[in-house]
């Protein structure tokens, strides 16, 4: 198991095409992980995205986009390990900034895609 395990979900009102097309420009993965070495390992079109990680975490960490009703649900896993510093690292702290990250990732990529859409309005 590793150190840093983040899963999390957040749902988009929006159809998976949308969704996939506002997260992978390689920009984008710049500002939501700036620290972070991405490797595409699997491009899986309207299903997400899986990458391999360096810099100062290394291991995997994917974007799955399950289709659910009118929209998709945004999945985010990151599995990794910390680089060696010399010291021990707040794996709380680590696990919370790079689940935060993620949070960010899925809600910006929300606010745009259902910007103008009222409640309980289907995706335009």
């Amino acid at each position: 198991m590793s150190s840093i395990q983040v899963a999390d979900q957040t749902f988009i009102a929006a159809p998976p095409q949308r969704v996939a097309a506002a997260i992978a420009p390689r920009s984008r993965w710049r500002r939501w992980w700036p620290d972070l070495t991405l490797a595409v390992r699997e491009d899986r079109a309207e299903k997400g995205i899986r990458w391999t990680v360096e810099g100062p975490l290394t291991g995997t960490m994917e974007v799955w986009l399950e289709p659910v009703m009118d929209g998709v649900v945004v999945h985010y896993f990151l599995h990794a390990e910390p680089a060696p510093t010399g010291g021990s690292p707040d794996l709380a702290v680590l696990n919370r900034r790079r689940r935060v990250e993620g949070k960010v990732m899925s809600f910006e990529v929300k606010k745009e895609l259902e910007a103008g859409r009222l409640a309980g309005e289907p995706p335009s």
